[in-house]
């Protein structure tokens, strides 16, 4: 499992290298891998614009990343029966290898996670 929590953080910081792109190409990743588990909020008219905010739940945890002009703020909540208990603010380093080690656990828990995380490593 240490593996694939090494390859999918290289990869995620990859795309975070060129910060204008990262968020897109993120958002996209993690949206089509992970229906029903990644909330997107566009900015713009209609909310047809690039995406500005998103939100992915794992279980009990909600990884938040949100595009501010040249940076991405990014944070970790810990939400149980809809009550935020815990709430970190993350560099986005960081933020990126708590965010892998989650979806690797899951992973390891359900089957459509790994399918999920195996999708996610060939993109």
């Amino acid at each position: 499992m240490a593996g694939d929590f090494d390859l999918l953080a290289s990869s995620l910081r990859a795309d975070a290298r060129d910060l204008d792109a990262f968020f897109d190409v993120l958002v996209n990743k993690l949206g089509e891998v992970l229906p029903g588990q990644v909330d997107v909020e566009r900015g713009g008219l209609l909310g047809r614009s690039r995406p500005k905010r998103v939100t992915i739940t794992l279980g009990d945890r909600r990884y938040e990343a949100e595009r501010e002009r040249r940076e991405v703020l990014c944070r970790r909540r810990t939400v149980v029966r809809g009550i935020a208990l815990k709430s970190e603010n993350l560099e986005l380093g960081a933020w990126i290898d708590e965010l892998s080690v989650d979806l690797v656990d899951a992973a390891a828990r359900s089957e459509q996670a790994r399918v999920a995380l195996e999708e996610l490593l060939r993109r």
